[in-house]
């Protein structure tokens, strides 16, 4: 059984796909034995309470780098023998030692599929409002492992829906995150969980 800490800022809509996608059995061989946000009084936090799920509270602001910031959350970390982390909505930046320390252990959901629209500076609403003015067809998320560069980890599952007249940035976000962003992270949490991932170039 994979211990999973899920790493939230904000509402935990991605959090709640996690919780929902255990609960029914879409993910198999794991459990989330913590929420560790970066923020309190967050919605997240609530929907962690009401799974009677452990939480603790990590706030950017008082550390006054990411260095800092990281080594406090890996206290926090410790007892939980954390296998997988699942950034969810995570606005924080981590330290590279900390990505190296778990590296091909910790996953992100990227609203756009990469290799477009994303970096620094493409999160939110943004990542929308650039896929408009460029005038893609298709748009969707992606599910990748993260590493020193923004958004340039390997690459684990894509999906995509076709943008339609009329949207906004809001309306296909919206569509995003219900119809690629859930579904892809469910699925990408419980191909790790059963050790169903092959990392191209990689030694294992």
């Amino acid at each position: 059984m994979k211990n999973i800490a899920v790493f939230v800022s904000g509402g935990g809509k991605n959090l709640q796909s996690v919780i929902d996608g255990i609960q029914s059995g879409k993910i198999t061989n794991g459990r989330i034995s913590l929420v560790l946000s970066s923020k309190d009084n967050v919605y997240a936090i609530e929907r962690a309470k009401a799974a009677n799920i452990p939480v603790e509270i990590v706030k950017r602001r008082e550390y006054p780098d990411e260095k800092e910031f990281s080594l406090r959350i890996l206290e926090k970390m410790q007892p939980y023998n954390i296998d997988l982390i699942v950034l969810a909505g995570f606005t924080s930046v981590l330290s590279g030692d900390f990505i190296k320390l778990y590296e091909n252990k910790i996953i992100n959901v990227h609203p756009a599929l990469i290799p477009a629209f994303c970096g620094k500076g493409y999160y939110g609403l943004r990542v929308h409002e650039a896929a408009l003015e460029r005038g893609v067809k298709l748009s969707g998320a992606t599910v990748h492992f993260c590493n020193e560069v923004t958004d340039g980890g390997p690459i684990i599952l894509q999906k995509a829906i076709e943008v339609l007249d009329g949207d906004t940035p809001e309306t296909l976000q919206k569509r995003i995150m219900a119809e690629c962003e859930q579904v892809i992270l469910v699925d990408a949490v419980n191909l790790f969980c059963n050790d169903s991932i092959k990392i191209k170039g990689a030694v294992n």
